[in-house]
């Protein structure tokens, strides 16, 4: 059901996964830290067996994608997004982002409208409302407190490449039972593919020093602009990376029509923890 290529778009070499018609509308399922691909197996198949066209991309550095030595930044990664769905052969689509996925959903909705038709963001408030909070809310910011220790030179990528932190992040942020042990195995597995490591901690790298910079500057005001197209947020009620409290808010920079679900008793994956529900979230 799942079928695997390469496609070539913003000069990179994507890998991807998908399913279902190759004509039938467009869903771009984004992955976040620390996954790749296969955290979207239990939506591919069944946005496929809806007749839509389900794609699963490794994003810039993850998995069996390209992994260059810069390119990590908002600009950059938007751009990405919005040249897969051309290299797909669609004038739009419907974006689907979970964590890092969601950070890029957000930021392409705005940068490239005329690319994305709906927006589904997964555990990951508007970046300027995520901005806010780390700014405003001592508990969030303890919770992310881990993205200071990724600015470190080589001790991050190290303690991702022996798997220990990737285990100890997917517990933690998780609900009850989760990882089980085939998720926890692929993901280690994926974050020590030469160069992953590294690429992955690039995202939150460029992150922090564009707080600093003209650049980063410029980045928040174009997503003050916020985006026209309908949102449907998730978020999990007991999410351990990203308080409920900080979900809320995002609607402000929602212009298109709002709304955020909030899942009982699941954490930071609900695509995985609560695959069925995620699917059917994801077709209303």
């Amino acid at each position: 059901m799942i079928r695997h290529r390469d496609v070539t778009a913003s000069g990179l070499r994507f890998h991807i996964a998908e399913s279902g018609p190759a004509d039938g509308p467009l869903v771009l399922l984004l992955h976040g830290f620390p996954e790749f691909w296969w955290s979207w197996r239990h939506q591919l198949e069944a946005l496929g067996d809806q007749g839509l066209h389900a794609v699963a991309p490794d994003l810039r550095g993850y998995g069996g994608t390209d992994k260059t030595p810069r390119g990590y930044d908002g600009y950059t990664l938007s751009a990405d997004i919005a040249g897969l769905v051309r290299a797909l052969g669609a004038d739009d689509a419907h974006v689907v982002g979970h964590d890092w996925g969601g950070a890029l959903a957000w930021s392409t909705a705005t940068l490239h409208p005329k690319a994305v038709n709906r927006l589904t963001v997964v555990s990951m408030p508007h970046l300027l409302r995520m901005s806010e909070a780390l700014r405003s809310d001592l508990e969030q910011a303890r919770m992310s407190s881990y993205m200071a220790f990724f600015q470190l030179p080589r001790l991050p990528e190290n303690r991702l490449l022996s798997g220990d932190l990737v285990s100890e992040l997917l517990h933690r942020w998780g609900g009850p039972g989760f990882p089980d042990s085939e998720t926890e195995q692929q993901c280690r597995q994926a974050m020590a593919i030469p160069g992953a490591a590294h690429c992955a901690l690039e995202y939150y790298r460029w992150a922090f020093r564009s707080q600093l910079r003209p650049s980063g500057h410029r980045y928040g005001a174009l997503l003050g602009r916020g985006v026209h197209a309908p949102v449907l947020q998730v978020h999990g009620e007991v999410d351990g990376c990203i308080k409920v409290d900080t979900a809320r808010g995002s609607e402000r920079w929602c212009h298109g029509g709002y709304r955020l679900e909030v899942l009982d008793g699941i954490g930071h994956f609900p695509h995985q923890e609560s695959p069925e529900r995620m699917t059917e979230l994801i077709l209303t």
